[in-house]
């Protein structure tokens, strides 16, 4: 069962072929899966894109319950971060490009020069510049 309401967030059947693969198929045994993979992962493409809540899944999707119990164990096993390197590869290798990239830039301003933030005494109690009234 397929939906059929289509939000930009989808996946087109281009992306589909390329993830499909990469998506853990049911387990053997036991009760057949009633809800398609590509619906599960067109809900959480909505739900990472728009930004929203587990709970705010429109209708149309399968319910939020439902998706989460799928992405739960997905990102404990690690098939979020296999996706995301069988992506880059792919990328990196169509551009003719070395498949894992050799070098990296680090932001000075992205790395912490100390373990603390700033001195003591810079954080400590000031004083009101209100005047109590007596």
């Amino acid at each position: 069962m397929t939906r059929h309401r289509h939000y930009p967030s989808d996946t087109s059947d281009a992306e589909w072929a390329i993830l499909c693969p990469l998506i853990p198929v049911p387990k053997p045994g036991g009760r057949p899966a009633r809800i398609h993979r590509r619906d599960v992962i067109d809900s959480i493409f909505y739900i990472t894109r728009g930004g929203v809540s587990w709970r705010m899944l429109p209708a149309d999707f399968p319910h939020w319950k439902t998706v989460y119990s799928y992405f739960r164990p997905w990102k404990l096993d690690g098939v979020w971060l296999r996706v995301n390197d069988a992506l880059r590869t792919q990328t990196r290798t169509a551009m003719g490009r070395n498949a894992c990239p050799t070098a990296g830039v680090v932001d000075s301003r992205s790395v912490r020069t100390s373990q603390k933030g700033g001195s003591e005494g810079t954080t400590g109690a000031r004083r009101s510049t209100d005047e109590s009234i007596t």
